[in-house]
């Protein structure tokens, strides 16, 4: 028998092209008892090869080719890549085992980063226990001495290892892929195994599957190191022989050598690792107060009864939270919950704007009385099993939205009230889509880009898409497929490598929290920055028992926040943006006339037209378009727009369904219609119901059966007739699969509601912010800008004594911020601001010079301010301002300097600032840049033109042919002919 020790998966980014699965069915296909996973310094895919060798039948023994560092893994003095680190295999033999192999992980990527994750011998000294330790290939610290005739120190670093781990757990590894080093080498390796006392390991280095995926795996090495396979001193591997070999195939090799293969067994035979999957390592709650943490939870949601309904609450909601208190008790949800609502308080408390809602959670009324959701679940018909119930084997989510610009100051609370080391964010891994296969394959084959990006194309867009479904979907690729060389050879290449992870980086929500340091339970490593995230992604740290709670950036969030700031300053009017009222004449006015641009989740066009179309009259009609506007649901529109405008077309297949689907005008739109169907129609709980919508969504033909079985039998104790509750079924089953959460529907209708309300009834603040929100997305800022100008809103350029960071409201105009200036940086802005603070106003350039420190606003600044138009108010042409710019900027510079060396001229002592107070000279004759000019340097500078246009020139022929304005052609009708008259900035 024969085991596979040393293996690289696809979590060797780029390097390693071994799926997971695919590893451990070709253990099983072979015959082997077990096979190990050692990708290059982390343990990414740990608990998914776990898994799959659990499900093939194989032991999984876990493992990492460490990278070590020749002296301390702190020293990093460049000496280039090769000789950062030697590599080492370190297999778990034990639990203890993979605590410490996680641990030096950890150290690796958290403090020895350097080219590679390095650990050190020192490392190696105390986190030994429970490790088994195989010499690795050519770059390991052994072989690369021998192959140096450095033998005494090659004996000295094997003899180090025994005394390290200990003599039964410390093996030579002999490898032979036909390289000549290797032929060198291993006699050497095998003498010293027997000087020094300790066995040795055939091993392959898997770096791919079988052997015909070399060419592929060189596709990967290219990608990693941007080169073409053509390229004759790329990074690359010598030959095809590293994939999983047969033992008949290694015992070809290696003929001599049957101890080292029983050696490979035996220590298969040694490693057994039990991965924890039942443990919840969730951290507990603690109250300000002596009080249990139920006790705690009922008082916040009792006083929040109080504050809604005052001292008598209605009794549905009392009997309503007692039932949720309970399951949730039952349930072991009581801390979690509290995790949550403490933070979203100190959120709250902190100004920190948090969102209404976000997903099933809004369906509970203790996530309402709380203060975690911010809508009335009874009152919109939520239910709270759609969250959680005792009937449902998993644990829910409390995802939460909030603001995109101060969401790390709540991230930031909740590791003070953990613990640095018990909180984290969690990685993501780049996979290769199937368009980007295509053109990265076609790319290291050297291929033109325009054949390659033809193929590519051809390849529908969406979510979902793989090559495999694209050849079936679209005939012209598989026609081409089938007909051209080259593209069946880029195909074929592109679907070996689909999917596959490409790299490494922090997940835009995610976060984990421990009852313990977080390194006892999963191995860390830093994100694309400096933050720690976990080594394992969403699911994995999910089922090692880590609560893992999503915050999500909402840029909306910020949007509303900045607006009601703006208005509280302009108009004096102080907003609570959680109590708007939902029937406000403005706003229902202004969805129905499809006025959606900057609106939440309302700009598309679809949505657009379905905001027209739909007849807004209530919150309710937006909480169904969000749920109707998604693939499935879409198809019910034009009947769910006839039956709103024709209540006669309504009709229920059975009268019970009246008051469940009344809303949605006998329409399924919501998953909890489904649940209140099974309820009330066939008897289930609404917790049954939950797990009868789940099995819907997911399609599972057995248990589907049996949930037919049990609506119908349960329909029949309610009198329905079995060809009725059979066409009731099927409707619920058909529409299950693509149904949406009212719960969260109804939150973010919330937020589509919010942002209407402050565009119709506050529409100069509203678009400042939302400028000020895209101040670097120069096609979002061109876009609203134009919409500002069709609601009368006139936009001015940057003004250094008016002008802000951000977009700004001033009397009846919006004025350009100066961060949108390119060329002035944030610190230039923050710097004049200041200044213009504690100086007042700017009558002249020089005065302007002469104050702010020339370091941070520097001559390249002024430039930019001077063309943007920010000085235009001072009183002088745009021209005579760059002209005079030099001679000011020198004499500004000048005075500056003589006053850092202590040096004080006689005008100084006259003034309080040191400063002139305006320009003193006459304007140079100078004439204005002709406008065509002007209007290119606000063009480059702030993306567009602010002061005028070039088209003005044919203004009266635009209007006499009748052009229509660009940003139409979004919602018009495609059957219509439009005119447009613009200027192509690019082709």
């Amino acid at each position: 028998m024969f085991v596979h020790l040393h293996n690289h998966s696809e979590y060797s980014l780029l390097d390693g092209a071994c799926r997971l699965d695919e590893l451990a069915g070709r253990a099983a296909e072979e015959g082997m008892p077990a096979v190990a996973l050692t990708d290059h310094g982390n343990l990414h895919g740990a608990v998914e090869f776990f898994q799959a060798c659990r499900k093939a039948g194989v032991k999984p023994i876990l493992g990492m080719e460490a990278y070590v560092a020749p002296e301390s893994r702190l020293d990093k003095r460049a000496r280039g890549v090769k000789e950062a680190a030697y590599h080492l295999v370190l297999l778990a033999e034990n639990n203890a085992g993979y605590r410490n192999l996680s641990r030096l992980s950890t150290i690796g990527h958290l403090e020895g980063f350097y080219y590679r994750p390095r650990i050190d011998k020192e490392c190696l000294a105390e986190y030994h226990d429970g490790l088994i330790v195989l010499t690795s290939c050519l770059k390991g610290e052994i072989p690369s001495l021998l192959l140096k005739d450095q033998g005494d120190e090659a004996r000295a670093a094997l003899e180090f290892l025994v005394e390290t781990f200990g003599r039964q757990s410390v093996f030579v590894e002999l490898h032979n892929h036909g390289i000549e080093d290797e032929a060198r080498v291993t006699p050497l390796l095998r003498r010293l195994a027997e000087q020094v006392g300790v066995g040795t390991v055939v091993a392959n280095d898997i770096h791919y599957t079988r052997r015909d995926d070399a060419l592929m795996h060189d596709c990967l090495l290219c990608l990693q190191t941007q080169s073409v396979l053509s390229d004759a001193n790329r990074m690359k591997f010598h030959g095809p022989e590293f994939y999983f070999k047969t033992e008949a195939e290694m015992r070809a090799l290696f003929p001599d050598d049957g101890e080292a293969f029983d050696n490979t067994v035996a220590i298969a035979d040694r490693c057994t690792v039990e991965l924890d999957f039942g443990t919840r390592h969730y951290p507990v709650f603690t109250p300000d107060e002596p009080i249990g943490l139920l006790d705690y939870l009922r008082k916040l949601c009792e006083a929040g009864l109080r504050d809604k309904f005052g001292e008598q609450p209605p009794e549905g909601y009392v009997k309503q939270l007692d039932y949720e208190l309970d399951v949730i008790d039952q349930r072991g949800l009581t801390s979690y919950i509290l995790i949550v609502w403490d933070f979203i308080h100190y959120a709250r408390e902190h100004g920190i704007p948090v969102g209404p809602g976000r997903g099933s959670a809004t369906g509970s009324l203790v996530c309402y009385l709380s203060g975690i959701t911010d809508l009335d679940p009874i009152r919109y018909g939520l239910v709270f099993e759609r969250f959680t119930s005792l009937e449902r084997p998993s644990f829910p989510d409390i995802d939460v939205d909030l603001c995109v610009e101060r969401r790390g100051e709540v991230i930031d609370y909740v590791r003070r009230k953990y613990g640095e080391d018990r909180v984290a964010q969690i990685i993501t891994f780049g996979t290769l889509g199937a368009k980007a296969s295509i053109r990265d394959i076609g790319r290291v084959l050297g291929h033109a880009y325009g054949d390659v990006d033809r193929i590519a194309k051809l390849v529908p867009g969406g979510p979902g898409v793989t090559l495999e479904s694209a050849l079936t979907a679209e005939p012209d690729l598989r026609k081409l497929y089938e007909t051209d060389a080259m593209t069946r050879q880029i195909i074929d290449l592109a679907r070996r490598t689909e999917g596959l992870a490409r790299n490494a980086s922090t997940h835009a929500a995610g976060i984990v929290i421990s009852s313990e340091p977080l390194v006892e339970v999963v191995p860390l490593c830093h994100g694309g920055g400096d933050e720690v995230v976990t080594q394992f992604s969403l699911i994995p740290v999910e089922e090692v028992g880590l609560l893992k709670i999503d915050f999500l950036g909402l840029k909306t969030l910020t949007v509303i926040h900045h607006a009601a700031e703006i208005i509280a300053k302009t108009q004096g009017v102080v907003l609570d943006v959680r109590a708007f009222p939902l029937n406000d004449p403005k706003t229902l006015e202004l969805l129905n006339r499809a006025d959606t641009c900057g609106l939440f989740q309302l700009e598309s066009s679809g949505m657009t037209d379905l905001a027209r179309n739909i007849g807004i009259d209530r919150f309710e009609d937006i909480v169904a378009m969000i749920a109707l506007f998604r693939p499935g649901p879409m198809e019910r529109i034009p009947d769910y727009i006839a039956r709103k405008k024709d209540p006669s077309k309504v009709q229920y297949a059975h009268p019970l369904l009246e008051p469940i689907l009344a809303e949605t005008y006998g329409i399924f739109v919501y998953q909890e219609q489904v649940m209140r169907t099974a309820n009330v129609l066939a008897g289930y709980s609404l917790g049954e119901a939950d797990v009868l919508r789940h099995a819907m969504g997911k399609k599972k033909t057995e248990e589907m059966q049996a949930q037919r079985e049990q609506f119908l039998k349960g329909a029949k104790a309610n009198k329905i007739h079995r060809k009725t509750a059979e066409k009731i079924f099927g409707e619920m089953e058909a529409f299950a699969g693509y149904g949406f959460n009212k719960s969260h529907s109804a939150a973010y209708a919330m937020i589509v509601y919010q942002t209407a309300y402050l565009k119709a009834n506050f529409p100069r603040e509203y678009m400042a912010a939302l400028l000020s929100s895209e101040i670097s997305n120069t096609d979002k800022i061109s876009r609203y800008i134009a919409e500002c100008e069709n609601h009368g809103i006139r936009i001015l350029p940057p003004d250094i004594n008016e002008s802000h960071a951000k977009f700004t409201v001033v009397g009846e105009v919006v004025r350009f911020g100066l961060a949108a200036i390119r060329n002035v940086g944030t610190a230039a802005v923050e710097h004049i601001i200041e200044h213009r603070r504690t100086h007042g106003v700017y009558t002249g350039l020089d005065e302007f010079a002469g104050d702010v420190d020339l370091r941070v606003v520097n001559r390249k600044t002024f430039e930019s301010l001077i063309h943007a138009g920010a000085f235009d108010s001072l009183g002088w042409n745009r021209a005579q301002l760059a002209q005079a710019l030099p001679s000011v900027l020198d004499a500004a510079a000048r005075r500056q300097a003589d006053r850092q060396s202590g040096q004080v001229g006689l005008f100084d002592q006259f003034t309080d600032t040191g400063a002139m107070d305006g320009l003193r000279t006459p304007p140079p004759a100078v004439e204005e840049f002709p406008l065509r000019e002007r209007l290119a340097r606000e063009k480059e500078l702030l993306g567009f033109y602010v002061t005028g246009h070039p088209l003005s020139d044919y203004r009266e022929l635009i209007a006499r042919i009748e052009c229509a304005p660009l940003q139409a052609l979004e919602t018009a009708d495609t059957r219509t002919r439009v005119k447009v008259a613009a200027i192509i900035a690019g082709v």
